[in-house]
């Protein structure tokens, strides 16, 4: 499962626990448009390169990309899949972030089923649902992404997983039926530390990453 489903990967790449991580964040970001046609083909950059369009493994295994250890695992999947770029990757696992994060802040259920395994959309919708019953809306905003870096890459047959760590920074406002805040902040940004894995099967024709898991560290 390659990146990010990315969202392209996801279309490109593209895995959450919903309530445990991101349902930590709920209550803060600002409300974005919906996706339009050519946001979706932006996310195409999470898919494989050409075998033309590849670089050498110091191209791809760059110095602060992958973290101790992570290479072995990164060289077994291009070992694989000779169109798995590692800096492609990583930018379009953090569209795939951002939008993810957005998708489940504004209750877009389609894109998310777009990004995300069935696992994970069922969580996300679990917690939106609870949302719409209180009458609570976020208002939340992804205001940078610090770092990104693939912690661990592993085969398990011909599917690929890959996990990434995100530390970022969010404000978030919960907002109750009646429009009055409840929680957050839109002026102190919150750091988060998030570790989402994306998958992909590499026998498959669809070339697009899946989120498949999400956990968040302290």
């Amino acid at each position: 499962m390659y990146v990010i489903v990315i969202l392209a990967l996801v279309a490109g790449f593209l895995a959450l626990r919903l309530y445990s991580v991101l349902g930590k964040r709920t209550g803060h970001e600002q409300q974005p448009a919906p996706l339009q046609a050519d946001d979706r083909a932006k996310v195409s950059v999470l898919q494989p390169r050409n075998a033309g369009e590849q670089g050498t493994d110091n191209v791809r295994l760059s110095d602060g990309m992958l973290a101790p250890g992570a290479d072995v695992g990164v060289r077994a999947l291009i070992a694989a899949d000779r169109r798995f770029d590692v800096p492609q990757f990583i930018d379009g696992a953090k569209t795939a972030y951002r939008m993810v994060l957005e998708a489940f802040w504004r209750g877009d259920r389609e894109d998310l089923a777009w990004l995300c395994d069935a696992d994970v959309l069922a969580s996300f919708e679990e917690a939106i649902a609870a949302r719409e019953a209180a009458g609570e809306t976020l208002e939340n905003r992804l205001v940078r992404i610090d770092k990104a870096i693939i912690t661990e890459a592993v085969l398990s047959g011909r599917i690929a997983h890959v996990t990434m760590r995100f530390d970022a920074d969010i404000a978030a406002i919960t907002r109750d039926k009646d429009g009055n805040i409840i929680a957050g902040s839109m002026t102190d940004a919150v750091p988060t530390h998030d570790v989402w894995t994306f998958s992909r099967d590499l026998r498959a024709t669809d070339p697009n990453w899946k989120l498949t898991e999400t956990d968040e560290e302290a």
